[in-house]
């Protein structure tokens, strides 16, 4: 019998914790009535790509970063993609392997080898002086990524890319809203590449951002989003059709209102959780990076099976049964994963392993109700009892 199965039976006698699905993520910030307004607009004026509303976000972007440069494009994977191609790498690019496989695949696309380094065991993010331990004389880049809207160390990895003199660019498709030492994620290294798909705090439908401070790279990058041609029809650069189009850009633009309240919301709930279940044993929470500021764009713990008692799938068959959405990100980790592991010559990742193997990642957003993260809290306290005949008492609603 099953995990799933068995948990069933225990539970059989009562009805779930929550009656319908308590869904891992709720699309926030999605406009309403004045978005509709703006589409209405957009097909009467019949240009659907490349026109006002792209400009007016990218300049809002820009301004709520803090950077001279963005450059809107059709998601955050095409804007790594592009970032990469258009800064004409050729060998090795350092990154982490805890993050989402999208990550990787700009790298292998552009013909470049992955070479993965640990995470920290506090943050999540890739650990510097792990990345330090893979430069060669093949190194091209350095690929870090915001994970989870926790920034990187960015101070300690711009210092190794400027004795490299080597490219810097960071993933922050979770970190639109991010701070680190009181200064915006996306004005760091050499450029930052955001993503606005249904799951982050700005929505746009689909869509992502490049940030640069980099004049020539901002040139060449809207050139590359329209198969390389900057208007003259003589490409310049081998690229793809990777633009916004005018509907996600205004969505985009109004999901910008209100974005610091849902950051300071999702920290809010990520205080509460931490104050709920900081006292069971075999669970461990991220750290905030020091002098940051996290969008939480996850919550995730990680279990220690030993300790909690049980194991990390033996919890996300618990919450699934109890209709409580929950994921592992990210597990597998990419460089155990079957299109690279035959690219990785198999040295340890200790960190990466331990975390991948732990990680449970539970609802969070703006609209979720302090009452449904204490219900939530409830069911994986009520998990660590070790004795079967307290378990199936509390099963069956005698406990």
């Amino acid at each position: 019998m099953s995990i799933a199965d068995r948990l069933r039976v225990e539970i059989g006698a009562r009805s779930p914790v929550f009656p319908t699905l308590l869904p891992i993520v709720d699309p926030e910030g999605v406009p309403g009535e004045e978005f509709l307004e703006a589409v209405r607009g957009i097909l009467k004026s019949k240009q659907l790509t490349n026109g006002a509303y792209v400009r007016k976000f990218e300049e809002a972007a820009a301004e709520y970063l803090g950077v001279a440069h963005c450059v809107a494009v059709s998601s955050c994977t095409a804007g790594l993609l592009l970032v990469l191609k258009s800064l004409e790498l050729r060998g090795e690019v350092i990154l982490p392997s805890f993050t989402f496989h999208a990550t990787a695949h700009a790298v292998v696309w552009n013909g470049l080898t992955p070479v993965f380094a640990d995470c920290d065991a506090k943050t999540f993010c890739v650990a510097p002086q792990a990345v330090r331990a893979q430069v060669s004389n093949r190194t091209a880049a350095i690929l870090a990524v915001h994970l989870f809207g926790n920034p990187v160390a960015v101070r300690e990895l711009e210092e190794i890319a400027a004795e490299l003199q080597i490219p810097l660019i960071f993933d922050a498709a979770h970190a639109f809203g991010s701070l680190s030492h009181g200064r915006h994620v996306g004005g760091f290294g050499t450029a930052e590449v955001f993503s606005f798909s249904p799951t982050k705090l700005v929505v746009a439908g689909e869509g992502g951002l490049v940030a640069t401070r980099d004049a020539r790279l901002a040139e060449r990058l809207r050139a590359a989003r329209n198969y390389g041609d900057a208007g003259n029809c003589d490409p310049e650069i081998v690229g793809v059709n990777a633009r916004m189009s005018e509907m996600h850009a205004a969505m985009a633009l109004h999901s910008l209102v209100g974005l610091d309240v849902r950051i300071e919301r999702r920290n809010q709930i990520r205080t509460r959780y931490e104050r709920n279940l900081g006292d069971v044993a075999g669970l461990r929470f991220q750290e905030v990076s020091e002098g940051g500021r996290s969008t939480f764009k996850d919550f995730s713990v990680i279990v220690d099976e030993k300790e909690f008692g049980h194991s990390r799938d033996w919890l996300l068959e618990l919450l699934r049964v109890e209709n409580i959405g929950a994921r592992k990100y990210f597990s597998p980790p990419v460089h155990r994963q079957k299109l690279y592991s035959a690219m990785w010559d198999r040295r340890a990742l200790p960190v990466t392993d331990l975390v991948s193997d732990g990680v449970v990642s539970l609802p969070i957003y703006s609209s979720l109700t302090d009452e449904s993260v204490d219900k939530v809290c409830k069911v994986i306290r009520r998990a660590q009892v070790r004795d079967n005949s307290k378990w199936a008492k509390w099963a069956t609603g005698a406990a």
